[in-house]
């Protein structure tokens, strides 16, 4: 995987963020989503390599990045945090402006560095996810059933952690495998370095206080946004999965056009995991977009 790329560091925003960084051209940032890590790009990085000079970096709280200590506020998991790791990550890296693709919690981290660094980001690619505001607050019986997760992960602590901690292969596997293309997309290397990641000390904890905090100071920050009028201004292109629970729960380019003001998006014949189920589709539409 990653043929071409090196792997490093960075100490930024007080902590140390994990990526690969490959190709050259103009800075293409790939956030993962969750509970995997940079290595769903692994199908496509090499092929946008040919074009941009791509860093797949890992979120803090998991794969190989720091994973902080929690605080009553969860501030310390907030997307306003995590985005800013990204932009003084590629700032570190030379690269004042730069577009992103991101998928699942990637993608509500660049929803959120969009709008707190509006002159850093050229253009973004969304996958699967509407507004998480929006989500939250649409939440019913078929939405909860699919993600229960999202309520599961917010239990205050230890509960969740215990438990994940306590079997993190059957977490992965009831996670990743329950969605309409089971475990299928996800290489045996790929399915063992997202196991591997899970296992590190303080991830549980790091998957957890990502979901809290999504649940709590992220969406008073959306919610001071939209008060002030504050939207996105910059291209934007959002795919979701005809098979998966967004596109069925809810209108996702609706969503998004209440909150962009320069916003496109279908969706492709995938579930939830779309880099690694249609990677093909998803490159023709990414590349298309970004060049």
């Amino acid at each position: 995987m990653f043929a071409g790329f090196s792997k490093d560091q960075r100490h930024v925003n007080g902590v140390d963020i994990a990526y690969r960084i490959g190709g050259k051209g103009p800075g293409l940032l790939l956030l993962h989503g969750h509970p995997q890590t940079h290595v769903i790009w692994h199908k496509i990085a090499e092929q946008l390599a040919q074009h941009f000079t791509v860093v797949a970096a890992d979120l803090r709280g998991y794969g190989d990045s720091s994973k902080p200590t929690a605080d009553d506020q969860h501030a310390a998991y907030s997307k306003r945090q995590m985005a800013r790791d990204g932009v003084e990550l590629m700032a570190a890296l030379g690269f004042a402006q730069f577009s992103i693709l991101a998928h699942d919690r990637g993608a509500r981290v660049a929803h959120r560095l969009a709008l707190d660094h509006p002159a850093a980001v050229q253009r973004m690619v969304l996958l699967d996810i509407a507004p998480t505001l929006s989500m939250y607050t649409q939440t019913n019986e078929a939405f909860a059933r699919a993600y229960w997760h999202w309520f599961f992960l917010i239990r205050p602590a230890p509960l969740p952690e215990t438990l994940i901690e306590a079997d993190p292969e059957a977490y992965l596997r009831s996670v990743m495998g329950s969605r309409s293309a089971g475990l299928k997309p996800f290489t045996d290397e790929a399915f063992a370095e997202y196991l591997r990641c899970l296992k590190l000390p303080g991830a549980a904890r790091g998957i957890c206080e990502d979901y809290r905090a999504s649940a709590s100071i992220d969406l008073e920050h959306d919610r001071a946004d939209i008060d002030a009028g504050h939207h996105l201004q910059l291209p934007l292109l959002v795919l979701w999965g005809a098979e998966g629970t967004v596109g069925r729960c809810f209108e996702p380019l609706k969503e998004w056009q209440q909150i962009a003001s320069d916003v496109r998006g279908k969706a492709l014949p995938a579930g939830h995991y779309i880099a690694e189920e249609v990677p093909d589709l998803l490159l023709d539409e990414a590349l298309s977009f970004l060049r």
